[in-house]
């Protein structure tokens, strides 16, 4: 008797194909930057949360990090507040930050978290703010060698994780507005969420810091071709750095520094393409560039097996 074909079998080799990864992956952190058209398109944002509540479900501990450009500039304009940028930086008044925090905290925040809750009570949205997870200092811009006064915008100095590792260790998908409060005056300020995702991926010894973008990749020689690269050391992306697009410079940077500060992996994907993240974590095709630190040199291996 021959046996029934089952129309289901590709199903279960792609789920056998991911046993790898799910086995290396299981109970490890991931840092997801979430931003660009994965942001405002209401399809990839669905598929965005179905990856992330997958993550969860598949045993790894996921932590979403977000901007809100776009919205931010779609609200001043519907106040009729001026957007202005200095060295790629936008300028943010006192009255402009609380536009910032109300449309990261109160719009794009509670979005994300309510997609992400249509699956399960996960999620928690946290800003910075919140138990002092993101401290900052004033930012200031360098336009042609002069530093520039650019109001409400900060660089972190200080990341405490705990809070996160808290909703982490109940099982939820803390998702953060990159928004951090100065220790120095009281202020609050603006944060670039690359940056943040970076420095709370170190902090939190992720496995994989994820930054979610409008392009395939680092490509290798743009604009003469479009080959991305897979993969590159942190020595390598130093290298690379100052030629990079400016738009590009904040994500890679922070790549760099995760790599550099005990995050294993760091990796830039297409947000464009759906299910990007199960894609890059889950297969053999990763579809981004993937930074790792550098090669020891076998001296020190030895001498850390010694």
């Amino acid at each position: 008797m021959s046996t029934r074909k089952h129309t289901a079998l590709p199903k279960a080799r792609t789920l056998i194909e991911a046993l790898p990864w799910l086995t290396r992956h299981n109970g490890k952190t991931v840092v997801i930057k979430f931003g660009g058209n994965a942001m405002v398109d209401e399809e990839l944002k669905a598929a965005f949360a179905q990856d992330v509540v997958f993550l969860r479900q598949a045993g790894l501990k996921p932590v979403v990090v977000h901007g809100g450009g776009p919205q931010i500039t779609a609200q001043f304009d519907k106040l009729g507040l001026v957007t202005e940028f200095k060295a790629g930086l936008r300028v943010t008044t006192p009255e402009a930050m609380d536009v910032v925090r109300m449309v990261l905290a109160g719009q794009v925040q509670r979005e994300l978290v309510g997609l992400l809750n249509q699956h399960g009570p996960l999620a928690v949205g946290l800003t910075g703010e919140d138990a002092h997870t993101m401290s900052a200092t004033k930012r200031y811009a360098e336009l042609d060698g002069e530093r520039v006064d650019i109001g409400r915008v900060g660089q972190i100095t200080r990341i405490d994780a705990g809070a996160v590792q808290a909703l982490l260790d109940d099982g939820r998908i803390p998702v953060i507005s990159s928004i951090a409060r100065s220790e120095d005056d009281g202020h609050v300020y603006n944060v670039n969420a690359d940056t943040a995702a970076a420095a709370l991926a170190a902090a939190l010894g992720a496995e994989t810091l994820m930054v979610l973008t409008d392009v395939e990749g680092l490509y290798a020689d743009w604009p003469s071709s479009d080959d991305v690269i897979s993969q590159l050391t942190a020595r390598e992306l130093e290298k690379l750095l100052p030629e990079l697009a400016s738009g590009m410079v904040p994500k890679m940077e922070g790549c760099l520094y995760a790599v550099r500060n005990g995050v294993t992996t760091a990796r830039v994907i297409d947000g464009r393409v759906q299910h990007s993240i199960l894609l890059e974590i889950f297969t053999d095709e990763g579809i981004g560039t993937m930074v790792v630190p550098d090669e020891e040199p076998d001296e020190a291996k030895e001498e850390k097996a010694a």
